[in-house]
């Protein structure tokens, strides 16, 4: 049978089109199909939302070349500090504090905000010939056979291809219809998002401060302004979300202290709840799940997105190297090199940071005592500080060729 591209890409929010990217650059047919405007968040209005990039994003990112056009945006964090304790009575003693200066790379990561990074997406996708667009528009239908997958859009459409990519988000449909199932739970816990404008310089440093409810991370971006990343149970969230801005920053401002000095919101308010799921299989007959499709987990780390793209460079690597090879690269038999590649990675991932959050998001004080000293004593060891430090990167593991 004829197909109308060699892949297909179900979702365009930033994992889509990164994956889009790459499998063009390596010789691929792509076409994306996105239920929003093209433009729908490019627009020069800072809303507040952003993310933080690690090192091993930055070289996927400048691989597919879209770093160049983001990288004057984007705030170097050249420094980590992780500290425990309760609102209003400043961190305990004990601490983190990784220094870039003790890896070779530079900084430890990157904070982008939103509108930047889709914006650069964008532009790039308009730009390669191999990719087709598909915009206010949705995959409600797929039928694999044993060559490819029929793909049927909200908007009547039929399309063929060889492969269906799923980046489709934590409720990912091509997922439900490939007979995915999906293992999770939810934490109790809503993220609150904002971005705040501070007196003194934040000089790169991100800050990550543990309380009984959730963490709180400060996250610097470009001049003195700072997102938030602030968790807290789910009945105190949507208490606080339900303030004015005024009343809003004064729940905040003792959580968040005075090293910056004062403080003011910036941008637009946030809420999304915290949970974690993960896909049971990341494959199925012609049909591959890659970013929140495939994992979605707590953002203590922020490693969401980041998580996301080493999907991308793996399944780029694995798609091509098949192709090279003169396999037929949507079967299942190559996409299970993907997923055995992804499945290790990312477990560990998710149970390190369900563990963290667990450990951190209460006042027992045996478990304060415990985590504070340990703290005090990974930050006393080099070699471990070090370890710590490449892995926030993202360059410990087997790299894909894309991020090495």
């Amino acid at each position: 049978m004829d197909f109308d591209t060699d892949i297909l890409i179900a979702g365009g929010g930033l994992n889509g089109p990164a994956l889009a990217l790459g499998l063009a650059q390596a010789g691929f047919d792509v076409t994306i199909v996105d239920n929003r405007p093209t433009l729908a968040r490019a627009d020069d209005n800072f809303d507040g939302r952003g993310y933080a990039l690690a090192v091993a994003s930055k070289r996927l990112l400048t691989a597919i070349g879209v770093w160049d056009d983001i990288a004057g945006n984007a705030q170097p964090m050249n420094d980590i500090k992780v500290t425990d304790g309760r609102a209003g009575e400043g961190p305990s003693p004990f601490f983190l504090h990784f220094d870039h200066t003790e890896i070779e790379e530079g900084p430890v990561g990157f904070m982008l905000e939103d509108r930047f990074l889709y914006r650069a997406f964008m532009d790039a996708l308009g730009k390669e010939k191999r990719i087709t667009q598909i915009s206010q528009d949705s995959v409600i239908d797929q039928a694999p056979d044993a060559t490819g997958v029929t793909v049927s859009l909200a908007s009547g459409r039929t399309l063929r291809a060889r492969l269906l990519v799923g980046c489709d988000g934590r409720q990912s449909g091509v997922a439900q219809r490939a007979g995915i199932k999906r293992t999770g739970w939810g934490y109790g816990q809503t993220a609150l998002v904002c971005a705040i404008a501070h007196e003194k310089p934040h000089h790169g440093i991100a800050h990550q401060f543990f309380m009984p409810p959730g963490p709180l991370a400060i996250l610097p971006l470009p001049g003195n302004m700072c997102s938030i990343v602030w968790s807290e149970t789910d009945e105190n969230a949507a208490e606080i979300q339900a303030l004015s801005d005024e009343d809003y920053m004064a729940v905040l401002r003792p959580r968040f202290g005075d090293f910056l000095g004062k403080i003011e919101l910036a941008g637009a308010r946030f809420t999304y709840p915290l949970n974690l799921t993960v896909a049971n299989e990341f494959v199925a007959d012609h049909v591959a799940l890659v970013g929140d499709a495939a994992h979605g987990m707590h953002p203590i780390a922020g490693q969401g997105l980041n998580a996301g793209l080493r999907d991308v460079a793996a399944l780029v690597e694995i798609l091509q190297d098949a192709k090279q090879r003169g396999e037929d690269f949507s079967t299942i038999n190559v996409l299970e090199r993907y997923q055995e590649w992804r499945r290790f990675d990312t477990h560990a991932l998710i149970a390190a940071t369900d563990l963290t959050n667990k450990l951190f998001s209460n006042d027992n004080p045996l478990l304060r005592l415990g985590r504070d000293i340990g703290m005090g004593l990974v930050n006393a060891s080099p070699a471990l500080r070090r370890t710590f430090m490449r892995e926030a990167a993202g360059l410990n593991g087997g790299l894909p060729r894309l991020m090495r």
